[in-house]
């Protein structure tokens, strides 16, 4: 039987986060505090663009 080459990406990937996480914690906090600052820059980005296009591209 065959495994799921995608199913066993997400198992590396999830064995990795969370050795990550026990051997160094304070680094990992870091990581997501890194990930949410891109997700909330992305975010008043795409709100920025959308109040231009409201405005008719207007500044």
């Amino acid at each position: 039987m065959a495994v799921n080459s995608k199913k066993a990406a997400v198992y590396v990937l999830v064995v990795f986060v969370l050795y990550v996480i026990i051997t160094d914690p304070k680094g990992a906090a870091g990581y997501v505090e890194i990930g949410f600052e891109g997700i909330s820059d992305a975010a008043k980005a795409i709100g920025d663009f959308m109040t231009w296009i409201a405005n008719s591209g207007g500044s």
